[in-house]
């Protein structure tokens, strides 16, 4: 009886030691990735852009998706390739691409890399990257500005 008492406490004060151990951080939620997705499409009827909107949580998973009507169908994989690209790294695809321009060009030939505009990073206001965003379908410029969109709606939600 005295030994299982024992080997009980052990197990609780371990099992309490590995709790406060883990650290937690901050999560892209679906309702912020939805609301994103939104203020995009919002924007993109306003200009009468047809877009694909993909939405990645900070592991690089598709969080959500959102095809406009008539929105090219290559453009799919463009969106989610550059919300990839944008996950992976902290920075824009924009910057990305600047940065293959000026100091390692051979980044532009890494399978899966996008080095033009429209996708960003997501981070909270403490600068945790908790996701990003792609946007393909209308010009590089175009696809960079929805997605910024995204980013602005959803700014006090990232606090």
């Amino acid at each position: 009886m005295r030994k299982t008492l024992l080997t009980l406490s052990l197990a609780s004060l371990f099992a309490a030691g590995s709790a406060a151990a883990l650290e937690t951080r901050p999560v892209l939620t679906l309702d912020v990735a939805k609301k994103m997705a939104a203020a995009c499409e919002m924007k993109a009827k306003q200009e009468g852009w047809k877009l694909n909107i993909a939405i990645l949580d900070g592991g690089g998973n598709l969080k959500h998706f959102v095809r406009m009507d008539d929105a090219f169908l290559g453009s799919i994989q463009i969106a989610q390739l550059k919300a990839n690209t944008s996950a992976n790294f902290p920075f824009s695809t924009k910057q990305l691409g600047e940065i293959a321009a000026s100091r390692v060009p051979g980044i532009v030939h890494v399978p899966g890399l996008v080095t033009f505009e429209g996708g960003l990073p997501v981070k909270t206001a403490g600068g945790a990257h908790i996701g990003s965003i792609g946007v393909s379908g209308a010009t590089a410029e175009q696809d960079g500005a929805c997605a910024q969109a995204a980013l602005d709606a959803v700014a006090n939600d990232l606090k």
